[in-house]
């Protein structure tokens, strides 16, 4: 059995030395001068650990991970998993949310793991690593800490990975799983009939209209590191990985423009941008998944893999892409789905607090998913007296 072992995020002094030598030769833009990486105040925030995972056919991998437990002992398992260009940083600000126990909201425990290639967090060395492995990889996780049932939440490649967690492990092990990014194909005659007439006679609304033209524009202005990232990732990585900010003017012009004009600090930005910078497997190693996704047998195809269990929906307006209420029927077994009026990309850290609400009402006594995980509803267990 692999063994836990306690993590801390430490940078060697000749690293910091080089990355100091490369930048002292840019001209840096003014409003990023004279700033550090805290990473100290990570380790503080974040109990994290590494542990060896099997994925079948290829080699043990190395995992770092968050994993904080509720105090209250029947608390939920929760999974959170990331996407590009986030990482296992994504949980700070829901993590201490989701744990706290009270008589009016569900508790949770939660892992994040760094996605293989992500972080710290050892990548793949064969060629054909792709959503389905890292799926793999988290759900072995969770089955290596004692959580043989769980709930997930993720969005961007999140979504993807619950997804094919959803559908591959779903009933015995997963749960419940939850989204911020639903993507669905329009609906189809021949697949649903009902609510194919009935959106043909139910206008979008006003929300659903925004939505659909962002994600037009998105399309046409947007996609252009999609298919760099998805065709030759190599290429794209040794810039990466050379130049510090050749990675910052990368990274931060999808944080500023996936967001809801979201506040970035200097410090926000550098601790986002440096995980990448100094990850163990390198920057250029979390591109990759885009690759294998697009040359993967079934894994460009997330309608293959179709869950049946519960799922719930948040909807946040400046998201990428904007998929209309009745669409996100397709994906599953629809149960909870909430609109938001503000919000982006990046969910979990724009918006935590609603992001934490809408899980709570899901998996709450008076939520379509409480109780899936037996035994664990999140709720203190009131043990009554014989009389």
């Amino acid at each position: 059995m692999s063994v836990e072992l306690p993590f801390q995020i430490s940078i060697p002094d000749s690293k910091l030395d080089l990355l100091r030598q490369k930048l002292a030769l840019t001209e840096f833009p003014d409003e990023l001068e004279n700033t550090g990486w805290n990473y100290a105040k990570l380790n503080q925030d974040l109990p994290q650990f590494t542990k060896d995972i099997d994925v079948n056919g290829f080699e043990t991998l190395n995992i770092h991970y968050v994993h904080q437990k509720s105090s209250l002992a029947n608390a939920i398992p929760l999974l959170f998993v990331h996407g590009w260009p986030g990482s296992f940083i994504e949980v700070r600000k829901i993590l201490p949310l989701l744990v706290q126990s009270s008589p009016q909201f569900p508790a949770f425990h939660v892992v994040a793991l760094s996605l293989p290639g992500f972080g710290f967090s050892e990548g793949a060395h064969k060629p054909g690593f792709a959503p389905e492995q890292y799926a793999e990889v988290a759900h072995n996780l969770m089955l290596s800490l004692g959580y043989h049932e769980y709930v997930t939440q993720g969005g961007d490649w999140g979504y993807l990975i619950t997804r094919i967690i959803a559908h591959k492990y779903g009933g015995k092990h997963s749960k419940a799983w939850h989204t911020n990014f639903p993507l669905a194909t329009p609906l189809n005659f021949s697949v649903n009939p009902i609510l194919f007439l009935q959106h043909l006679f139910t206008p979008y609304t006003a929300a659903e209209k925004a939505g659909i033209e962002r994600s037009k524009r998105f399309e046409k202005e947007g996609q252009g590191y999609f298919h760099e990232q998805s065709t030759k990732p190599q290429t794209l990585g040794y810039s990466l990985a050379d130049s510090p900010v050749g990675l910052l003017a990368w990274i931060y012009e999808k944080l500023a423009t996936w967001t809801d004009s979201y506040p970035w600090t200097d410090d926000e930005v550098l601790t986002w941008v440096t995980i990448f910078y100094f990850s163990r497997a390198g920057p250029a190693a979390s591109i990759r998944i885009y690759y294998e996704f697009i040359h993967s047998a079934n894994g460009s195809q997330p309608s293959s893999f179709e869950p049946t269990i519960p799922l719930g929906v948040s909807h946040f307006p400046e998201e990428l892409r904007i998929t209309p209420r009745k669409f996100v029927h397709s994906v599953g077994n629809l149960v909870f789905q909430v609109e938001h009026s503000t919000g982006g990309h990046f969910a979990a850290y724009e918006c935590p607090d609603e992001l934490v609400d809408d899980l709570r009402e899901m998996f709450g006594k008076q939520g379509p998913a409480f109780g899936v995980v037996p035994g664990k509803n999140g709720y203190e267990q009131r043990i009554r007296a014989n009389l």
